[in-house]
């Protein structure tokens, strides 16, 4: 077997005296897209930020490709391939979508690169280049955001509620690009609510509540079991 692109071990985090990772394991194959699931509160978001290096755990150790990353600044992490795409959409207003494109060329990718990766996922941003991205739909923020990321050429895309804020039909559109994405060989993890969404173009998921994982699978095997729970929330 593979070794995974990521695996959390006996994850623990808290703020305060308050412990909101209780032991988490988790583990995502190589190539794969993972939905994460779980209501509101479950500790989700917490978890993003300790695999991204945004929050320091309390124990417990996370694995990239085999490699252990604990207590890795976010920096070190996105220069071996971890991605993040936080809640909420990160661009930059007052810039063009194309000036947004172009800042990442400091990274050491070139522009045409960029630009290519970005408008063949997302042939909208192409006619809206000249626009400044603070004028842009959500759901047009958030391709714009996604392009981003691309263009440092992650292993490891961790994308947090891609689609809050954002309609239906947006939301279908933009995993239709996470499935694309996926087939270039950039392994994914979802975490979301939207759960039908996420499901559909997920080769595994996992489900967390109470600050635990409490079951992992088959998206089909997921969604007949744990219903009750990840559905709670938008559907």
């Amino acid at each position: 077997m593979s070794v995974p692109i990521l695996e959390v071990v006996d994850l623990h985090a808290a703020y305060g005296r308050i412990e909101v990772l209780r032991g988490v394991d988790l583990a995502v194959p190589k190539g794969a897209v993972m939905a994460l699931l779980g209501p509101n509160g479950a500790g989700k978001s917490t978890l993003v930020k300790v695999i991204s290096g945004q929050k320091e755990q309390t124990s417990g150790d996370i694995h990239l490709a085999g490699v252990n990353v604990r207590h890795r600044r976010s920096d070190e992490l996105a220069r071996v391939g971890l991605c993040t795409i936080p809640e909420g959409r990160s661009v930059f207003p007052n810039l063009t979508v194309q000036e947004n494109l172009t800042l990442m060329s400091y990274a050491g990718v070139p522009t045409p690169a960029i630009l290519d990766t970005a408008f063949g996922y997302f042939p909208r941003l192409h006619e809206r280049r000249h626009q400044l991205a603070g004028t842009l739909s959500g759901g047009e923020q958030q391709m714009l955001a996604m392009s981003r990321a691309l263009a440092s050429d992650p292993a490891l895309l961790l994308l947090d509620e891609l689609s809050m804020g954002l309609a239906p039909l947006i939301v279908d559109e933009l995993y239709d690009t996470v499935a694309r994405i996926a087939q270039s060989g950039v392994s994914i993890l979802c975490i979301e609510q939207f759960a039908r969404t996420a499901l559909r173009v997920s080769d595994y998921a996992a489900v967390m509540s109470g600050g635990r994982i409490v079951a992992s699978g088959e998206p089909g095997e997921i969604l007949d079991t744990m219903a009750d729970v990840i559905l709670g929330g938008a559907a």
